[in-house]
């Protein structure tokens, strides 16, 4: 039904309510019968003319994998998970360099004595050619056991860089949750500006049809009777 012949109906103009209720069910048929390809978009929930190539135009749905501030939670909570368990196992990669280095030293230890010791035998009996192949060995040996620790305390200094680097991602962290107080407190001042003196469901419901709507909906039986209801009453 047009809003013309509704406006009709009220003004007495029709009579023959039956003949208009099934002029509605005969409009009613013929609009199911059209092409199912034209209600494509409400079938799926998509709004008319959303597409692949125009996505980008529409915003997101409102689900919990879109909504801001949820998505932020989560990252901040996730960051700061992932970011205690690196601490973790950086501070055992730290404690396990310690460890090897303190090892390294006791071994460059003995080979120290060793050289101290090959080095007398050597001068005492200089005719002996193993403890010279000695010497030369363990005095090569101490130079790999230096660099080595020399190696294991540059990695232990770049492990504290890296801790220390770490340090700002709780900055990030909190800047984060700076980011999402504003947000709350924009969404709350929001809905305290919208608020009305009417609860939703006491309002009067939204007219369908106004004058000078350009298209051409049809008003369902529902409304009719829903309609006529509210002026018998």
């Amino acid at each position: 039904m047009t809003q013309e012949e509704l406006d009709a109906m009220m003004n007495g103009e029709i009579d023959d309510i039956d003949g208009l209720e099934d002029e509605i069910g005969l409009d009613e048929e013929v609009a199911s019968a059209e092409p199912a390809a034209s209600n494509d978009s409400s079938n799926t929930g998509l709004p008319a003319g959303y597409s692949d190539e125009t996505s980008h135009h529409w915003p997101l749905p409102a689900t919990d994998e879109n909504k801001m501030v949820h998505q932020l939670d989560d990252v901040t909570k996730e960051s700061e998970e992932k970011a205690t368990e690196i601490f973790d196992i950086i501070e055992i990669i730290s404690n396990d360099l310690m460890e090897k280095e303190e090892n390294a030293a006791n071994v460059a230890e003995v080979i120290a004595s060793n050289i101290e010791l090959f080095t007398t035998l050597s001068s005492k009996f200089p005719d002996v050619e193993a403890f010279k192949t000695q010497l030369e060995k363990n005095e090569a040996a101490l130079n790999d056991i230096n660099e080595t620790i020399e190696m294991l305390q540059n990695s232990g200094d770049s492990i504290m860089s890296v801790m220390d680097i770490m340090q700002y991602q709780d900055i990030h962290r909190q800047k984060i949750e700076r980011v999402i107080n504003v947000m709350r407190a924009l969404s709350k001042y929001m809905n305290t500006l919208f608020e009305g003196k009417v609860d939703d469901d006491k309002r009067v419901s939204s007219a369908t049809h106004i004058a000078g709507d350009t298209h051409n909906d049809l008003a369902s039986t529902d409304d009719i009777e829903a309609l006529l209801e509210q002026f018998g009453s």
